[in-house]
């Protein structure tokens, strides 16, 4: 029999879990706040624990999927976790990331820190894969059943790595959303509707990795610190900022989003990078050193200084 497993918090991913182990012959013990999202996946075999205290002794391997860490602390207060092995799907930031972890030692348990990159639908496909830190040893004792929800990606001992990386992947994600609805918003003041403009569109959003692929090694320049402005420079970009901020306008659509954009070439064109590659914009980004802050190398005012002109 494959090894029993605990998961606390039923929403669609936490439902998806459950299944996906169930599916792969794990018993599972399951809790939620909301005792009734454990209907469907008692029917297909869970068994529901009537405390946080009783699902954790239940298993060695407890996942957790709630909406964030302080869940995990009000849930898991009273329940004895002295051996168990916690893998933190939940969404937060690194730092509580790193709180947890110690919050979990503190408690004599074990700790791995997770972030599952892909919807609820996608959770045991061949797609699936879950990206996380911690002790590696941790990972390989329980890869088996962790496997099962998507292909493990590890990347380091420190717990917060992953819940880095996977807010670097929603913030690459949730900044396209956001364009995508500002570009279809643009376009149906044209009388252009969703049906007609989303193909086009994703198009452009689906070919953006290959289109960087072609003459550009972005990575390669920013870890070498070069921007070569053989293409796609700071002034060509900046101004098809320009030109977007100000369509966004004349069409009475909110122009936040690209006027932020905007603010990133401003600000490396106005220090003299107009020349430069894209890339470039990173540069004001960057966390502010003393050194740079002090010569004025750097004002931080593109963060936060385009608001949109809907206040």
């Amino acid at each position: 029999m494959s090894a029993p497993v605990t998961v606390l918090g039923l929403g669609p991913m936490g439902q998806a879990m459950v299944r996906t182990l169930l599916a792969a012959g794990h018993p599972v013990t399951v809790w939620n706040r909301t005792p009734g999202r454990a209907t469907e996946v008692v029917a297909a075999g869970a068994r529901l624990a009537d405390t946080p205290a009783d699902a954790v002794a239940a298993s060695d391997l407890v996942i957790l999927s709630l909406t964030d860490y302080q869940a995990m602390y009000d849930i898991l207060g009273p329940a004895a976790l002295a051996g168990r092995t916690l893998v933190n799907l939940s969404s937060d930031t690194p730092d509580r990331t790193r709180e947890g972890a110690a919050w979990a030692a503190r408690h004599g348990a074990r700790f791995l820190t997770g972030g599952v990159m892909n919807p609820a639908p996608m959770v045991g496909t061949d797609a699936a894969y879950v990206y996380y830190s911690g002790p590696a040893d941790l990972l390989e004792a329980h890869r088996d059943a962790l496997a099962t929800i998507g292909a493990p990606r590890y990347l380091g001992e420190d717990p917060g790595l992953a819940q880095l990386m996977y807010q670097a992947n929603l913030d690459v994600f949730l900044t396209s959303l956001a364009a995508l609805m500002h570009a279809t918003a643009l376009l149906e003041t044209a009388g252009v509707t969703a049906t007609a403009s989303m193909p086009e569109l994703l198009q452009t959003l689906n070919g953006t990795a290959e289109m960087l692929e072609v003459g550009e090694n972005p990575a390669a320049q920013l870890e070498a610190g070069e921007h070569p402005g053989h293409l796609s420079t700071v002034t060509m970009m900046g101004a098809t900022a320009d030109h977007i901020v100000s369509a966004s306008e004349a069409a009475d659509v909110d122009s936040g989003l690209p006027a932020a954009v905007r603010a990133y070439y401003t600000w490396a064109r106005e220090r003299g990078h107009g020349a430069d590659n894209w890339t470039r914009i990173i540069d004001a980004m960057r966390p502010v050193s003393p050194a740079r802050s002090a010569v004025g190398d750097r004002d931080p005012s593109p963060r936060g200084s385009s608001p949109s002109r809907r206040g």
